[in-house]
Parts: structure tokens; C-alpha cells; sequence
């Protein structure tokens, strides 16, 4: 059957118009045509404030901005302490977050993550005891300093028991601090040995204070990040994993990913809930 011109010309536009990615979204979201979006910039690099401009700047930053494009809204950020991510998703004050959360099983009663970047916990030292501290297996007997707030404290138990107790060696001491800004305090004050931090941050230090931290072997554990979702918002869950996607299908994600020098960090493919403690 042969097509008259006017048909075949509607055809081929009905074929490749651009599909609108909005129409993906929670009605709510494409009506105020924005995607509200939680995060705090304390994270570099992946969720920080450029100091040259105060502006927010981070790898998840560049993704927020990139995805919301791809779906065709704009984003709308919103500076939340940490701890109050999860419940700015249930009051509805914000729609998603992107905060370098990681996907924890516990964290999972309430929402669902969509992956998008892996992580690792990674032994690091100062340059004073560089020296003597070459290999993970040297901090056997020593003291080392992780945030209480993350899993990395057990982590570093866990890795002692494995790598030091098993095999006849003292264990490590592991100190929980305040946060990862006060172990790297504690390492430079010589009150710790080693400490430990995600992977995906001890690059940007070494960059912006160079000759300051050595790292220790490999990261010794992955994890993955994720983006939370409420658990009764499946239509935006879906819409945020096929918009991650397509910018990996794009080369938009790898570009992002390399401008922060994370190419260790990439994930792919994209997952929904596949975090472990």
C-alpha cells in the first residue's frame, strides 16, 4: 500500500517526535513542573558548595540538574539536615533526595532506592606515619578513627577480626568520632593512626590538600548510593531509573562522573534496592 505524501509526512513525525519525558512523572509533579529535590552540600565532592561562588556544586548536584532535564521539569533544591531527608519525603516536602544516601536495607521499611554510584570504605593515613603504615594488614594493633554515624566503625571490626585477630595479630582499636571532619582532625593531631572514609571523598581531599592523606590499599567494602523514594511513589521510582538511564545511554552520567574524577564510583547498571549493609 503506497502512502500519500501528507500521510506519510505525518507518519514520520508521529514516529520521531521527541517523546516527553515529563509525561513519566507523578501528575503532581509535571502540574507544578518541577521536581523538589533534598540534599546537603557537606559532602564533596559529591554534594558541596563551590567556594569561589557559595553555589551548589557536587556530582549530585550536576546529576539532579541533568535528570531533571531529561524528564523534562525543572528541579527546585532544598538544604535538609541529613536525618531529615527521610521524613521531608513523608511529610511531601520534597519529591526525592540526593545526598549521597546510602541504600541500607533498614532504610528500605519506608523507601526504595534507585542506585546510581557505588562506594567503599578506604584506610587512609598521614604522611607521618606513612612510614610504617604500608599495607592494611600494619593497622593491626593501631587506632583508627571512623564516623560513629556510618556502618564503617563495624566495618573496620569486622575487617580486624578477619585480616588481625584470625591470624594471631592484636586487633585494631577502632575510634567512632564525630563525623569524618573530626577523624581527619584526630589523624593529623596524631591522636589516630589510620581512619577510614567512602572512596568517593578521599580524592577531592588529597586535591584540595595535598600532601595531607596516603591511602591504605583498596577500599575494603561496597556499597552502593541511592536515591530515596517513597515506597508508594512507584511511578517516580520508575520514571527516576529510566531518566538515569538514559543519561547513561547518552554519555551524560559518564561525563558527570569523570568532571569529579569517580570514575571508581560509576555504577552500572542502574538498580532499584540492591544495597547491602
Amino acid at each position: 500500500m503506497k502512502l500519500t505524501a501528507g500521510l506519510l509526512a505525518s507518519v514520520l513525525a508521529l514516529g520521531f517526535a521527541a517523546p516527553s519525558h515529563a509525561a513519566e512523572l507523578p501528575d503532581r509533579i509535571k502540574k507544578a513542573g518541577k521536581i523538589v529535590v533534598a540534599t546537603m552540600p557537606n559532602y564533596a565532592p559529591i554534594t558541596f558548595k563551590d567556594p569561589s561562588t557559595n553555589k551548589l556544586s557536587g556530582l549530585d548536584i550536576d546529576l539532579g540538574e541533568a535528570l531533571a532535564k531529561e524528564l523534562g521539569v525543572e528541579v527546585e533544591w532544598q538544604e535538609i539536615a541529613f536525618a531529615q531527608m527521610i521524613p521531608s519525603l513523608q511529610t511531601g516536602r520534597v519529591d526525592i533526595a540526593l545526598a549521597g544516601m546510602s541504600d541500607l536495607p533498614a532504610r528500605r521499611d519506608i523507601v526504595d532506592f534507585v542506585d546510581y554510584m557505588k562506594s567503599g570504605a578506604q584506610f587512609y593515613t598521614s604522611p607521618a606515619m606513612a612510614a610504617t603504615i604500608k599495607t592494611p594488614e600494619d593497622l593491626c594493633g593501631k587506632k583508627v578513627g571512623a564516623s560513629r554515624s556510618t556502618n564503617w566503625p563495624r566495618q573496620i571490626g569486622e575487617w580486624s577480626q578477619a585480616n588481625c585477630v584470625a591470624k594471631g595479630k592484636p586487633s585494631i582499636e577502632a575510634i567512632g568520632t564525630e563525623g569524618s571532619a573530626d577523624a581527619r582532625t584526630q589523624l593529623r593531631t596524631q591522636r589516630l593512626d589510620a581512619a577510614v572514609q567512602g572512596n568517593e571523598t578521599l580524592p577531592y581531599f588529597q586535591s584540595q590538600e595535598p600532601n595531607t592523606y596516603v591511602l591504605i590499599g583498596e577500599a575494603f567494602t561496597v556499597s552502593l548510593s541511592g536515591i530515596p523514594v517513597l515506597k508508594t511513589e512507584t511511578q517516580l521510582r520508575d520514571a527516576i531509573k529510566e531518566g538515569l538511564e538514559r543519561l547513561q545511554q547518552k554519555g551524560i552520567y559518564d561525563e558527570i562522573v569523570k568532571k569529579y574524577s569517580l570514575q571508581a564510583n560509576r555504577l552500572t547498571p542502574i538498580t532499584i534496592n540492591q544495597g547491602k549493609d
